[in-house]
Formats: C-alpha cells, sequence, structure tokens
C-alpha cells in the first residue's frame, strides 16, 4: 500500500470527522493525549510515567497531563507500585480497550476508500 502525504492527510481528514460526527471521546483529545493513549496500547506494558516521558521523548508534567485526561474518560488507570510508592504505573482498561478497537475500526474503513485516491 502506497500512501502519499495528501492521501494520509485526507485519511487524518476522514477519521477526525468521524470520530466527531459520533461524538466519540477522541474528538476531544489531544494529539499528545492520543500519541500517549495508543502507545500505552500498541506497545507492550508495563508503562509509567517516567517510562512513558523516556519513550515519546515529552516531559513528565506532560505525559502526567496526558494521562490525567486519559484517566478521566477511564480509558487508562493510574496505579501505585507497591515496591516503591515514588513509581506511578499506568494501565490498560477495558473501556479503553474497546475506543482503541473502534478508533482502528474507523481507521480501517475510512483508508477503504481513501488510500486509492492516488491511484
Amino acid at each position: 500500500m502506497n500512501i502519499t502525504p495528501f492521501s494520509g492527510l485526507e485519511l487524518w481528514r476522514k477519521v477526525m470527522f468521524e470520530f466527531v460526527r459520533q461524538g466519540e471521546d477522541a474528538s476531544d483529545l489531544s494529539a499528545r493525549q492520543t500519541a500517549v493513549l495508543l502507545h500505552i496500547y500498541l506497545s507492550q506494558p508495563p508503562h509509567t510515567i517516567k517510562g512513558l516521558a523516556s519513550q515519546l521523548n515529552i516531559a513528565k508534567p506532560a505525559i502526567t497531563r496526558a494521562v490525567d485526561k486519559l484517566s478521566a474518560l477511564g480509558f487508562v488507570k493510574r496505579q501505585t507500585d507497591e515496591k516503591d510508592r515514588r513509581i506511578i504505573k499506568v494501565e490498560r482498561t477495558i473501556q479503553g480497550a474497546a475506543f482503541v478497537t473502534a478508533m482502528g475500526d474507523i481507521i480501517s474503513e475510512q483508508a477503504k476508500t481513501t488510500v486509492n485516491m492516488d491511484e
């Protein structure tokens, strides 16, 4: 599959439009929050605030704010490490997994009509 810059942008536009149209919670997520969410769900756990900051090259306070929003939406759960209470683990939730799956479904559906536009 070859995606040109234009078709990639068109796919992104259509996906974001679909989120807004359906009233999905992602329409209120920033790009940073979305990146953190996808990293948590698409890479192997465990995830910590410090680890996410390092892996994504984002300051810990920015990661904390993103996790706060994702936690408020029920997409992730904060858990204090029992052995070292300074460590905050960020865990997946069923609600978050369902949301990420729905996000993937929307992207897949929109890609069917977008990617072939440039051919």
